[in-house]
């Protein structure tokens, strides 16, 4: 659970977003602490892909601001947000199918040898090292990550995200389409990054797996933020009238 003598890992104030005559964000304001899930909910088109979006410098917003560790960040475009070491884990998780773990891990940012050739024995020793420590049962190094089942593949795109120096992630329904075991294993690998002290933005619809993996969650409607509650302090029906109703659990009843 936050500290609410801790500074936010991040922090959004008064964010908004149009397109067109819509507002598909409407002065949202968001904190993420360190070692916290926080849990984005809404119908589709309620803007919490927005909204996230213009975290990750997917959108340029239209007002507003991003504080990340208490400082003002300038965030425009995805590069923008890899400096602050924000990452998104977006639901394709974007991987190279015909790749392996460690070439999926460094797509695009390979590790060389002085004479300027892939260095595949140095790649393969540092996913195994950051493999270790967030899904320790991980084998299959050299299997193309389209043998992979679902909650392997999770691994593989955190894993990325993490060895790059990720404090803030942001994830979009990481347990959509998983069964059971591949969901507890992603619940596993949330809960070894939240230890790590890195804060995660988790958007999804499925609210029994934002009572259990989330701290505190918020819910939007139609571009408006109906409110941030702590999930321990609420059930399921609280979280899905705030999302139908648009009310906060004490004036819906």
């Amino acid at each position: 659970m936050k500290d609410v003598r801790a500074t936010p890992l991040c922090e959004m104030r008064d964010m908004q977003k149009a397109f067109g005559g819509i507002r598909a964000v409407d002065h949202v304001s968001l904190e993420l602490y360190p070692g916290e899930v926080h849990g984005v909910l809404g119908h589709n088109g309620a803007g919490k892909s927005v909204l996230m979006k213009m975290l990750s410098g997917a959108y340029r917003r239209d007002g507003g601001q991003i504080f990340v560790e208490g400082q003002e960040a300038q965030i425009d475009n995805p590069r923008d947000a890899r400096k602050y070491n924000i990452e998104t884990i977006y639901q394709t998780l974007a991987l190279a199918d015909n790749l392996d773990a460690a070439s999926n891990l460094f797509l695009g940012r390979e590790i060389t040898s002085s004479m300027g050739f892939v260095n595949d024995p140095m790649m393969e020793a540092e996913t195994r090292k950051i493999m270790s420590r967030l899904n320790p049962n991980f084998r299959r190094y050299h299997t193309p990550v389209a043998g992979l089942s679902g909650g392997q593949r999770q691994s593989v795109a955190i894993a990325r995200a993490v060895y790059f120096n990720a404090k803030i992630l942001i994830m979009d329904e990481p347990t959509a389409a998983l069964g059971v075991a591949e969901t507890q294993m992603v619940a596993e690998l949330i809960g070894e990054l939240k230890r790590q002290g890195i804060g995660i933005f988790l958007i999804d619809h499925d609210i029994h797996q934002v009572k259990l993996l989330c701290d505190r969650a918020s819910v939007m409607k139609n571009g408006r933020l109906v409110g941030t509650v702590n999930v321990a302090d609420v059930t399921e029906d609280d979280l899905l009238g705030m999302i139908i109703l648009g009310k906060m659990p004490d004036q819906a009843r």
